[in-house]
């Protein structure tokens, strides 16, 4: 099930039909009456156009990239680069995606040293587990959640980062292989293949780490 792409919804007002103008366009074609004017006002560097951009779509390119990085602070200086990145990035856009996909392209290709980045501090969050002195105590469920939520984000870090992109889209968000391709710019078979190589080695590297 791909992630609904609308942009918001129009009630029409009952009365309106008794006006003289009696003829109502659909919703769809306000949206995207709509969704041109803020490509418009994007593309001739209108700040209050990037405003409304950040508000209707920031909260699902933080979870992106929250999912991709698996860091919170590493995610939220993702999405800080996306939206700096848009005046730039808008001279590109030719309505081939909606505006939501597209800024997942941006963030897919600004992303990789922000994984790197999320990568160096889970290892040495690792590394100072291991060292004694650590006196506090834990539930046994919390323990348990969290030991495999860590090993989760470990396995994800043994992963090149054009397969742990294809993991996320395809299997975390749940976008067609066809969707994916279009986002990264690469064949939808290399995407197919990059998720099967994912798969294979996230489920070596659970399995090693002994989690089930």
């Amino acid at each position: 099930m791909n992630t609904p792409h609308a942009i918001g919804n129009y009630s029409l007002n009952p009365m309106s039909v008794f006006s003289s103008s009696a003829m109502v366009r659909p919703a769809s074609v306000l949206v995207e009456s709509t969704t041109a004017r803020l490509v418009a006002r994007l593309q001739a560097g209108e700040a209050a156009a990037l405003g409304e951009l950040y508000d209707e779509h920031a909260l699902a390119i933080t979870c992106f990239a929250r999912r991709l990085v698996g860091d919170p602070d590493a995610a939220k200086d993702l999405v800080q680069e996306v939206f700096l990145a848009i005046p730039s990035a808008m001279t590109r856009f030719q309505g081939a995606s909606t505006l939501r996909t597209f800024l997942i392209s941006i963030a897919v290709n600004h992303a990789r040293h922000h994984v790197r980045a999320a990568a160096r501090r889970r290892a040495a969050s690792e590394r100072m587990a291991r060292e004694p002195g650590d006196t506090s105590h834990t539930p046994e469920r919390d323990a348990d959640r969290e030991r495999i939520a860590q090993a989760l984000s470990h396995a994800l870090d043994t992963l090149p980062i054009e397969q742990r992109v294809a993991f996320v889209l395809c299997e975390v968000e749940e976008r067609t292989s066809r969707e994916v391709a279009s986002i990264v710019g690469a064949p939808e078979a290399t995407v197919r293949t990059r998720l099967h190589h994912a798969k294979k080695k996230l489920r070596d590297e659970l399995t090693r780490r002994e989690v089930r």
